[in-house]
């Protein structure tokens, strides 16, 4: 179209045009990294919390055996979760954003799992360590009372008994003596 001063639309606004295109290209590339730096920040989050929280399951899995809870199960566990961490470390640096944080994630479930079981089997095996100081004492308390009682009682049969035949004994006279 020709505009009265015989120039066309273009020539009279295309620097406009231009300006305009040029920063709809610049926006929509910076929105795309915007996109892609928020993925990756999204990845290294959820590594970080599945490292973390491992760890944490490993150390509550160490306390659980310190204080003598079986936690053979709980290790199978934990190999479990750092064999998928390193899977999801590695989807991570070939750029698979998406798998990394799937396998941080199920890491993450699994090492929260371990650890509130950890922790459950330390509860444990303290009360049942606790349950099993107060039994032994107990235990010999009775013991000892009963060996105490036992002796005592023994002691007065065996008394009773004693004076009952000292008593009916008689002296006897011999044919030696009475000379």
């Amino acid at each position: 179209m020709v505009t009265p001063t015989g120039k066309g639309f273009l020539d009279r606004h295309g620097k406009f045009i231009l300006v305009a295109i040029m920063m709809l290209v610049v926006s929509a590339f910076s929105v795309f990294v915007a996109f892609a730096q928020s993925d990756e920040d999204t990845v290294v989050s959820a590594l970080t919390g599945a490292e973390e929280t491992t760890a944490s399951a490993y150390e509550s899995v160490l306390e659980a055996e310190k204080e003598g809870a079986n936690v053979s199960s709980l290790l199978v566990q934990m190999n479990v979760a750092g064999q998928l961490l390193a899977e999801a470390q590695v989807a991570y640096r070939i750029g698979n954003f998406g798998e990394a944080v799937r396998l941080a994630g199920i890491c993450l479930e699994i090492s929260e799992r371990v650890r509130n079981e950890a922790d459950d089997l330390r509860i444990r095996a303290y009360e049942s360590r606790v349950m099993g100081f107060w039994l032994t004492v107990s235990g010999s308390l009775v013991g000892a009372f009963s060996v105490g009682f036992g002796g005592f009682w023994g002691w007065r049969v065996f008394k009773r008994h004693y004076y009952r035949r000292v008593l009916r004994m008689r002296p006897e006279v011999s044919s030696h003596e009475s000379r």
